[in-house]
């Protein structure tokens, strides 16, 4: 299968190429994309060294599926055009998650809905992909009215000069700043920028997302902040149900959940954490317990690595699924 990758030279990128890989993608021609800036360059994969190509050069090569992690205005302008010649692109930018027309797919929970009608098929945020992984299951069952959100997000979201950043302040080196403020020992309450109502795209993302996905009527409020840290993102959740719920049928049921593992037992300090999720595929849900102000309500926390299942992973496993469907 010819595969290109836009924006093989990036962070999510690279790990794109890792996890096609890792799962054993059915590459018969790699097609690494990038700017202008970076034709010429070499990327290694799977042994062997590629060049990279344009946009233009990558359309004209008609592959069979090309996979986007180069921004949103790439993707508007690119991912159309790669369509026109019969390439199915699934996108890891914002830019087509809520349009109408095209789907918003976690495999896991809604890949049944792909048809061969869908040439541009968008990847979730980082943030809502392991969110509602977990908050899936749980909604199939016990019917789930409201979410709210407190997000810890990987310095790796924002991307290298990020990393970069954290690392010079570390070193007492001067540096480009990814960030107004300092990252190293702080917190910033700002994952991108602010809309007129007070929360940030990233927040809105977290509500917009989940309804798509998940059921429109579920409400969710989110805070995201960006935290010095590099192996994933950390979620702290509290969940209104319809119903009310056992605690111990809550965690079998997300035990036995594909891709997600339980790691929950406090009293010998097991728990998600970020450090321990690096490089690993699965969604990670811990410190399940009762809400006891109010009914109905759980609280648990869901840890993953957002280059991985938040990004690179989730866009591989569509890509398998359009080949299990026979749609590639």
């Amino acid at each position: 299968m010819k595969v290109a990758v836009v924006g093989a030279t990036g962070m999510v990128g690279n790990v794109m190429l890792e996890v096609l890989k890792e799962q054993n993608f059915p590459v018969t021609e790699l097609i690494p994309v990038a700017s202008e800036k970076s034709v010429g360059k070499s990327v290694a994969y799977n042994g062997n060294s590629y060049t990279v190509v344009g946009l233009q050069t990558a359309v004209d090569m008609k592959p069979d599926v090309a996979i986007f992690s180069a921004g949103g205005e790439t993707s508007l302008e690119w991912a159309p055009l790669f369509a026109e010649v019969g390439t199915t692109v699934i996108d890891n930018s914002s830019a087509w998650r809520m349009d109408p027309t095209k789907k918003l797919i976690v495999p896991e929970i809604n890949g049944n809905e792909l048809t061969s009608s869908d040439k541009i098929i968008a990847n979730p945020n980082c943030s809502t992909i392991q969110l509602v992984m977990v908050m899936a299951p749980l909604h199939r069952k016990y019917g789930i009215k409201r979410a709210i959100v407190s997000t810890y997000q990987s310095i790796t979201g924002t991307g290298v000069k990020a990393v970069e950043q954290m690392e010079n302040e570390r070193a007492g080196k001067e540096g480009d700043m990814a960030y107004k403020y300092p990252i190293d020992k702080n917190c910033i309450p700002q994952c991108d920028v602010f809309l007129e109502n007070g929360y940030t795209k990233e927040e809105m993302k977290l509500t917009n997302e989940t309804k798509k996905i998940l059921d429109s009527a579920i409400n969710v409020s989110a805070t995201a902040v960006r935290v010095p840290v590099v192996g994933g993102h950390s979620e702290a959740v509290n969940i209104e149900f319809q119903h009310d719920f056992d605690l111990s049928e809550v965690k079998n049921l997300l035990e036995n959940t594909p891709g997600i593992t339980l790691q929950d037992d406090p009293s010998n300090y097991v728990y998600p954490m970020p450090k321990y999720a690096q490089h690993k595929n699965d969604v990670f849900v811990g410190r399940i317990r009762r809400d006891e102000s109010q009914a109905n309500t759980l609280n648990l926390w869901i840890v993953a690595d957002n280059l991985r299942k938040g990004a690179a992973t989730n866009a591989v496993q569509i890509a398998h699924l359009l080949i299990e469907k026979g749609l590639l």
